[in-house]
């Protein structure tokens, strides 16, 4: 049963229970594949985003990088034998293009792995999200990209939603009709296993043009004792 992870962004590290609930998941490490969010740029390493796994205790034995500079043939490869998948943040556009252009989402989809994707790799893990001048794209007219579809949803991620949420409804008015479209912004994370969704921090629901807060997962939350 294919875990996944939607992170937004994180200033610091995952907050204690979403880094419990990562590492009761990854029981295999002994590969981490990480896909690039600027595939032409041999300095993207993901370092922030390994940097919250490592603080969190998670460990691989191997680490992959997947960008021009790896042979499509050996990309599948890897992503074949990972035991953790990782879309990068950083530049939606390219990393969809990457994708796209080397063939990787059926890989993405049959691998074993855990798979997540923080900010823009958790867009491209969508199976469909709106690439529109009005969110900071630099496109001409607003335009549906296809993601990697490990679900039937679409995911905004690491997105301004405090000061923007009126326009965020208007923007994904329409394809909220399609598919639901779950948003967050800082550390907070989406977590799938098979028909569970468990929800880390501040994240909606946008679904029929109708946006609703989620519950926090409490199963991942310590209870603590209360002092008298």
């Amino acid at each position: 049963m294919k875990t996944c992870y939607y992170l937004g962004w994180f200033n610091d590290f995952f907050s204690t229970h979403l880094a419990d609930a990562l590492s009761r998941d990854v029981t295999n490490r002994q590969s981490l594949v990480i896909i690039s969010s600027d595939p032409a740029s041999t300095a993207v390493h993901g370092v922030t985003e390994r940097s919250w796994l490592q603080e969190a205790g998670i460990f691989f034995h191997d680490y992959h990088v997947i960008n021009y500079e790896t042979d499509r043939t050996n990309a599948k490869h890897l992503l074949n034998e990972a035991s953790m998948i990782f879309l990068l943040g950083g530049d939606t556009v390219k990393q969809n293009q990457f994708i796209h252009e080397y063939d990787l989402i059926q890989s993405i989809q049959q691998s074993d792995a855990i798979v997540l994707g923080a900010s823009a790799g958790a867009i491209n893990m969508s199976s469909s999200w709106l690439c529109s001048p009005n969110m900071g794209y630099d496109v001409a007219a607003p335009t549906i990209f296809q993601g990697v579809a490990p679900h039937d949803f679409s995911v905004l991620s690491h997105f301004n939603l405090e000061h923007s949420m009126d326009v965020i409804k208007q923007e994904l008015a329409s394809l909220s009709k399609e598919v639901p479209i779950y948003l967050s912004n800082k550390d907070c994370a989406l977590r799938v296993q098979g028909d569970q969704i468990d929800i880390f921090g501040d994240v909606y629901l946008y679904s029929n043009r109708n946006m609703t807060k989620l519950p926090e997962t409490k199963s991942f939350i310590p209870n603590f004792p209360t002092t008298l």
